[in-house]
């Protein structure tokens, strides 16, 4: 962070709100800083080797591809923790994966395709990480999608904001996808090259043209299947180091004005409804990016004022196990299925 300028921190502002859809997308991300493509070329190339933009792709609806994912709280035993991790960071489909302090200390993501069982496969892990109870935890609504981190550490970390990417529209149910979508799926899920026409690089890696690539991409964005392009950051090393998972208990009738209201804190990065138990009462989910504990709690206070719901827990990740961004239509999810889906029974 120490080695990155002004100019540095508002690129990588920008590049998390979008990539731009052009053919020279490096020139246009400087031209408002009176910078040369050249320039902005070799910045980003000097920021990713200091490990803060992790990847800059195209971002895809998992549900909308045919995919079916869920957040998964899982409890183990202290001794089993780790074995646990590396149990979950073994399956293809898993993408995060935290310890957080909780009772339910190993929180992670996973999808699975339109062939597959989620049930059984989270069932299959349960029983190979040795937890004791495993909740899973899928999206029942979403709320707001989308974490803009302020790289020049000036805003106020509690201030409102229409959410940039707040209810994504689906269509009722996945569509149809054929050989040639999912060959440019797997391309633009690649991480951007670092030349001056990176769009006209990928399409001449599957033997196709950047026009072509630029109509595609129009068409899964009308069919609601490509949300955007951008960069995703190492948080750490970009300097938000606390990452804090604030579950809220929300009374059923006041689930939609409450989700909206927590999409506009711009701290706000994942807003969504998701199912209760009897030993987890929480419904709404706001996941808050922030520098210090500090900031976070003062987000999440400022939450509660703004909607009146007081009844929180507040889950802080104290170890990232896995981040990576899901990888679509690869051959290694049907390996580990062969592998382990034999005797996979119920879970706790």
């Amino acid at each position: 962070m120490d080695s990155m300028d002004a100019i540095d921190k508002l690129i990588v502002n920008r590049l998390q709100e979008e990539f731009p859809l052009v053919a020279h997308p490096y020139a246009e991300i400087g031209a408002p800083h009176g910078i040369t493509e050249d320039e902005v070329i070799r910045r980003l190339a000097a920021i990713k080797e200091l490990n803060i933009v992790r990847q800059i792709s195209a971002i895809f609806d998992t549900r909308t591809l045919g995919y079916k994912s869920s957040l998964v709280a899982m409890s183990t035993s202290p001794e089993d923790e780790l074995h646990a991790a590396h149990t979950l960071n073994a399956h293809p489909g898993v993408s995060h994966n935290y310890k957080r302090n909780h009772e339910f200390n190993i929180w992670f993501t996973i999808a699975v395709p339109s062939h597959s069982s989620l049930e059984r496969t989270v069932e299959a892990l349960h029983q190979e990480a040795r937890a004791v109870s495993t909740r899973i935890l899928p999206t029942l609504k979403l709320f707001k999608i989308g974490v803009t981190l302020d790289m020049t550490g000036e805003a106020d970390p509690a201030r409102q904001s229409a959410p940039a990417y707040g209810e994504f529209r689906r269509p009722e149910a996945p569509l149809a996808l054929s050989a040639e979508d999912i060959m440019w799926i797997r391309a633009l899920q690649e991480d951007m090259p670092l030349v001056p026409r990176p769009y006209a690089a990928m399409a001449g890696s599957i033997g196709r043209t950047e026009a072509e690539l630029f109509a595609w991409v129009a068409h899964a964005q009308e069919r609601g299947q490509l949300r955007r392009v951008a960069a995703v950051l190492h948080h750490r090393k970009a300097g938000f180091r606390a990452n804090g998972m604030a579950v809220w208990k929300v009374p059923a009738e006041q689930i939609d004005e409450v989700g909206n209201r927590m999409a506009h804190f711009t701290s706000v990065s994942h807003c969504y409804q998701r199912p209760t138990y009897p030993d987890w009462p929480y419904s709404v989910f706001s996941m808050i990016h922030a520098r210090t504990v500090e900031e976070c709690e003062l987000v999440a206070n400022a939450i509660a004022v703004e909607t009146g719901i007081t009844e929180r827990a507040m889950l802080y990740s104290s170890t990232e196990f896995r981040k990576i961004r899901l990888r679509y239509f690869t051959p290694e999810l049907d390996e580990w299925e062969a592998q382990h889906l034999a005797v996979a029974g119920p879970a706790a």
